[in-house]
């Protein structure tokens, strides 16, 4: 089984980028389709960003598209979360989600599309 442990998070003013990372460990991340999700307080959580295994597929959210980009570096065995233009309601706590047979068509992806999760990490934008 992956291990995943995301880092970048913090507190980023309207209008800034951040980069978020989800390293996986136990398992090459190459076998793993990779997801992004998040979760403001009080909100369901939200799927942000889909990955293939080999990076070349990828689909997002309306609310991050143009302004959000998921890449891989599957010999780093990381996933990567560029965000920019950034928006007040993009603070959320982002998590990173693998799963080893789900491949999606087309979007939407689900939370319970995904086997494993990351711990999560934390995203504030200031107005």
């Amino acid at each position: 089984q992956v291990q995943l442990a995301e880092s970048g998070g913090g507190l980023v003013q309207a209008g800034g980028s951040l980069r978020l990372s989800c390293a996986a460990s136990g398992r090459p991340s190459s076998t793993y389709t990779m997801g992004w999700f998040r979760q403001a307080s009080g909100k369901e959580r939200e799927a942000v960003a889909y990955i293939s295994k080999s990076g070349a597929v990828s689909y997002y959210a309306d609310s991050v598209k143009g302004r959000f980009t998921i890449s891989r570096n599957n010999a780093q065995n990381t996933v990567y979360l560029e965000m920019n233009s950034l928006k007040p309601e993009d603070t959320a706590v982002y998590y990173c989600a693998a799963d080893s047979t789900f491949i999606a068509r087309t979007w939407p992806i689900r939370g319970s599309n995904f086997e494993v999760w990351g711990q999560g990490t934390l995203v504030t934008v200031s107005s």
